[in-house]
């Protein structure tokens, strides 16, 4: 591989890295406590779940899904209200996720079906979804004081030790992976990239897990919350690239008339795109909830534009047909990093966002300039 294929490939890659070695330095190193590394996950979990369900909307054509935020509140509140009205926390969360799905199913509907545009049919999803929140809340903020359901996502892995153990087992599966990829690309007859390259990101990839595995354990070891972010990722990283219906979103995003004529329902297609967004943007709701112990009018505000910009900045097209799960996981990462190191700081949140607002736009700008050069 060139050096400039080499930098263009893992341009996001590159840029993750470097910020977050910048902020190690700005902070003297505070960025690095394991505090801060297990929260950077936890404290952008409800992003990386929500991303996956965006990308799907994404790759369908540039489309987003302006509601999700206010889906958090109303499925959230609702959660909350019904925890202190004596719900079980099994019902809840089966009853909240249900409810965000139905949700994305109504958006679907009129997006996929009846043709609406999904700026405008998730727009006005998001100011009726936020008013139900408020309604359900009744203007107020509700605590969450059931145990059992706050230790569903917000407890902790028993035993510290078991993190690193958990982390070497990984480090290992990725490695033998590798091994078995090149092994059946070289059966096969595919074209790969050299042995170097391949084990050199393999081993790179398993140091760092070890070595966050580590942090982990000197903090309170692996929080439940974490398995669940990262159960969604794989999850959606598989149907996106090894299954046929994953294919079929970057099939629209990329023509969608062709594929229509290779008799694929694209209405089907859009459908299921929010109405994933709509389960995820439930599931988002539980976690913010249980993570922030409450809720209130205002939670999820701008929740959506933290999605939207993850899959961005993490490589996907503004045009649709092309963006994985794992370039919006690291988008999602670098504007946690951004965020936490500026917090550790103590930079206001106005530079914050313009810091973030950057970020995003030059992601965009370099993507129309690569997609432009190739054609």
């Amino acid at each position: 591989m060139k050096v400039r294929d080499f930098f263009k490939k893992y341009t996001m890659v590159i840029a993750l890295v470097v910020v977050f070695a910048l902020f190690s330095w700005l902070t003297g190193g505070r960025l690095l406590q394991p505090q801060n590394m297990s929260n950077l996950m936890l404290q952008n979990g409800y992003v990386l779940v929500m991303a996956c369900g965006m990308l799907l909307c994404i790759l369908t054509g540039g489309n987003i899904d302006l509601s999700v935020g206010s889906v958090i509140c109303l499925v959230g509140g609702f959660a909350a209200t019904m925890l202190g009205k004596g719900w079980g926390t099994a019902v809840t969360i089966i009853v909240s996720l249900i409810m965000g799905l139905l949700i994305g199913m109504w958006n679907g509907f009129w997006i996929g079906y009846m043709h609406i545009p999904p700026f405008i049919t998730t727009l006005g999803g998001m100011f009726m979804f936020r008013g139900f929140g408020r309604v359900i809340l009744d203007n107020k903020t509700v605590a969450i004081s059931n145990k059992s359901f706050l230790n569903v996502f917000t407890s902790y892995v028993p035993g510290q030790m078991t993190a690193v153990i958990v982390g070497v087992i990984i480090a290992v599966v990725v490695v033998i992976n590798t091994v078995r990829s090149r092994a059946s690309k070289a059966k096969k007859g595919y074209r790969q990239n050299s042995i170097a390259s391949d084990y050199i990101k393999a081993f790179v990839i398993a140091a760092l897990i070890i070595w966050y595995s580590f942090k982990l354990k000197a903090y309170k070891g692996i929080p439940v919350m974490l398995i669940w972010v990262l159960a969604i990722c794989l999850i959606y990283a598989f149907i996106t690239s090894k299954t046929a219906f994953g294919r079929y979103f970057y099939a629209v995003g990329g023509n969608e008339k062709a594929t229509q004529l290779s008799g694929i329902d694209t209405k089907k297609v859009y459908f299921i795109a929010y109405a994933n967004m709509g389960l995820l943007a439930g599931l988002a709701g539980l976690l913010v909830a249980a993570r922030v112990g409450s809720v209130n009018g205002s939670t999820g505000n701008s929740f959506e534009m933290d999605a939207i910009g993850s899959c961005f900045i993490g490589g996907a097209s503004a045009y649709g047909g092309s963006g994985t799960v794992g370039g919006a996981m690291i988008g999602a990462l670098l504007l946690g990093t951004i965020n936490m190191g500026m917090s550790i700081m103590g930079i206001g949140d106005s530079w914050q966002y313009v810091v973030k607002g950057a970020v995003l736009l030059a992601a965009v700008i370099f993507d129309v300039i690569s997609t432009e050069g190739q054609s």
